[in-house]
């Protein structure tokens, strides 16, 4: 597909405002405009929220898994719509339907993230979005963002 995109986190940090310890996209694998993006989060034992999210039985937390896929359809937001946070703009978590965890995510999983546009309109875009470790769902969920700016 001519309009599919792969970008390194020097890209996706263009794209998305959060920064460490914050920013849980690492790259985006394929993205087609207007239509799916899908990308992935490392898990890592140093993650900050590990130090609390258990101690003696690390899980990432799922309010941190729906985050991530809030952010990567972000991404798919911001480049289907042509914008960036540097012009002004945000897509700000609107709401969340449908949430179902399936599977804990640990420390060493790759949680691979899927976002596909549901709606599109106008300053407000629904996602049908699932997060994946290895071929088992971890995650589904509906996420709406609303797009604002910001003043400088």
């Amino acid at each position: 597909m001519s309009n599919e995109r792969v970008m390194n986190i020097n890209e996706v940090m263009q794209y998305l405002p959060h920064r460490y310890p914050f920013l849980l996209v690492d790259r985006v694998l394929e993205l087609a405009r207007g239509e799916y993006v899908r990308g992935y989060k490392n898990i890592t034992f140093n993650e900050p929220c590990f130090t609390g999210h258990f101690p003696e039985h690390p899980i990432f937390p799922g309010v941190l898994i729906v985050e991530a896929l809030a952010q990567i359809s972000g991404v798919l937001a911001f480049e289907s719509k042509g914008t960036r946070p540097g012009d002004g703009t945000l897509y700000l978590l609107g709401g969340i339907e449908k949430t179902r965890f399936k599977r804990p995510v640990i420390p060493g999983d790759r949680l691979t993230l899927e976002s596909r546009i549901l709606a599109d309109r106008s300053r407000v875009m629904k996602f049908e979005c699932k997060a994946w470790v290895d071929e088992q769902l971890a995650c589904s969920t509906e996420v709406t963002v609303v797009q604002t700016q910001t003043t400088a």
